[in-house]
């Protein structure tokens, strides 16, 4: 713990809000070999964050994603996941749950502190570090559109999908 207490904080406040710029990147992907922000140029894209492969809210939250992808995709919207699994992890991850949107592993917590989701959380009485699962829909001329914070995995990816396409129908 005293190894992730030492990595600096971006609080939440400085953390992007709608209408900011969303941080960029370059990290590692499943499937490979990495994707960075400046690919993403003048497409939208949802980028959620999550603590664990295989556990059983974000397996939740992935699956709906991927029930959804072609709803995504029929708006212009790729679908991304963070989490601080390694390529390894996220590769068994997608493989097990037929997961076919792109998996970012984020081990140094950077782009998790740049969007203000690596924070401290407690757990039965007990403090640590970690991701609080987290949405942002960025739009085609990288702003972010939405945001949703602390959320709750099962149904979320249909809302994310209902602002998605609200995005598609204001930018026609």
């Amino acid at each position: 713990m005293a190894a992730q207490s030492s990595q600096p904080l971006a609080p939440q406040s400085l953390a992007p809000q709608v209408g900011d710029l969303a941080p960029a990147f370059d990290l590692p992907s499943a499937p490979g070999p990495r994707l960075a922000s400046g690919d993403l140029n003048g497409q939208a894209y949802v980028i959620y964050f999550y603590p664990k492969d295989d556990t059983p809210g974000c397996t939740i939250e992935a699956q709906d994603f991927e029930t959804l992808s072609a709803d995504f995709a029929d708006q212009g919207v790729r679908v991304i996941g963070v989490s601080k699994d390694s390529l390894t992890s996220h590769e068994k991850f997608q493989a097990k749950y037929n997961l076919n949107f792109t998996l970012l592993t984020d081990e140094q917590a950077e782009l998790c502190q740049a969007y203000g989701v690596w924070t401290e959380k407690t757990n039965f009485g007990k403090t640590s570090m970690g991701i609080v699962r987290s949405t942002f829909l960025i739009a085609a001329d990288g702003k972010v559109a939405k945001v949703w914070r602390n959320v709750r995995a099962k149904g979320h990816a249909a809302a994310v999908l209902e602002a998605a396409q609200s995005l598609e129908s204001v930018s026609a």
